[in-house]
């Protein structure tokens, strides 16, 4: 059967070790984290990867650079298969200028073509934020650009601007910073009972639930996570989610197999095309004891209540199936009419 998402992503956790100790890291990772991937289980999931279609392997963590034969291994191996390849990292490594430039020019001769590194004030308690910027700055240096992600939360001392700032101070140029993408994540709590606060319009109610789009990261990212577990999305906090979990690198065609059970639940098809924060918002017009108005910015931190609010499992249970022809109609819309409708433009321009 062919699949419904076309353009999938594979996600490596080689380890959940990390040299820093975030709250409400929605890997669970820290210093004293030990699960580790075996080697020949990442070179297994990423032939599988290769052979089912994918596009791109992301490795992450925890913090991958923690484990270097792991992460260097698994890059060679994708590059080998033509696979894109992506590193998310703490840029804890970039202790110089020349030091950092030379990590990245590196892991781009073993294969990465892409560098995202995370700060904020949970992160700088443990990386400093010129060690980011110095690895942001050899990334553009190398691939000419680098994406730096900020943990966005209403009181913070690192914002887009501050790592701007910070940039400038290291001596790039407007033309190079212009190569930068910062993007500014919220930084949500781990417990979907737990309300964080966030600038005025950033958590999701019925003012603004009309701009919030499906969740791009489940059916399209499959994450193999350090203990094996293969969950079907990147999603924070995902590896404690049961229902998530489709499956285990070990498992004979694993990738295969958990593509094939994700796409056929429903509830994971209205996530990806209706969106966790609708789908909550439905459930509390069924059942008005449901709140969520004003408790989330961030969409997995409304996905975890969605499975772990036994209010709102009710309500999924008994009248998911009434929405059914609505989910499925986005499903072709999103995956079938509207490529089709952009594909036909673009060959109209190209003609005219």
């Amino acid at each position: 059967m062919a699949s419904i998402v076309q353009q999938k992503t594979l996600s490596v956790l080689p380890t959940r070790r990390c040299n820093a100790s975030c709250r409400n890291c929605g890997s669970f990772s820290s210093p004293s984290a030990r699960d580790t991937l075996d080697i020949g289980d990442v070179r297994k999931v990423i032939a599988e990867a290769h052979a089912l279609g994918f596009e791109m392997v992301v490795f992450t963590g925890g913090e991958a650079t923690l484990v270097p034969d792991l992460l260097d291994d698994g890059l060679r191996l994708a590059r080998s298969f033509g696979l894109q390849t992506r590193l998310v990292t703490n840029g804890h490594w970039a202790t110089t200028r020349e030091i950092a430039v030379n990590e990245v020019r590196r892991l781009a001769a073993l294969g990465l073509d892409e560098l995202n590194v995370s700060t904020g004030d949970e992160h700088a308690r443990f990386v400093p934020l010129p060690s980011v910027c110095r690895a942001a700055a050899a990334s553009i240096a190398v691939f000419g650009t680098a994406v730096v992600t900020v943990e966005l939360r209403s009181e913070r001392s690192i914002t887009k601007q501050t790592v701007l700032d910070a940039l400038h101070a290291e001596g790039l140029s407007m033309d190079e910073i212009a190569g930068l993408n910062i993007i500014e994540s919220p930084w949500m709590p781990v417990s979907p009972f737990r309300v964080e606060t966030y600038e005025n319009g950033h958590a999701v109610d019925r003012t603004n639930l009309s701009m919030r789009s499906g969740c791009e990261s489940i059916l399209q990212t499959y994450t193999v996570e350090p203990d094996g577990v293969v969950t079907a999305c990147c999603g924070l906090g995902a590896n404690i989610i049961p229902e998530l979990h489709i499956g285990h690198v070990s498992d004979p065609d694993a990738l295969a197999i958990a593509v094939e059970r994700s796409e056929g639940d429903l509830l994971k098809l209205a996530i990806r095309y209706m969106g966790p924060e609708k789908i909550l918002a439905w459930a509390a017009s069924l059942d008005q004891s449901i709140s969520w108005e004003g408790m989330y910015a961030h969409n997995c931190q409304a996905c975890h209540r969605l499975y772990r609010d036994e209010r709102v499992r009710s309500v999924i249970s008994r009248h998911l199936k009434d929405i059914e022809a609505n989910i499925l109609a986005a499903v072709v819309f999103d995956e079938a009419l509207y490529p089709a409708v952009i594909s036909n433009a673009a060959r109209a321009s190209n003609v005219n």
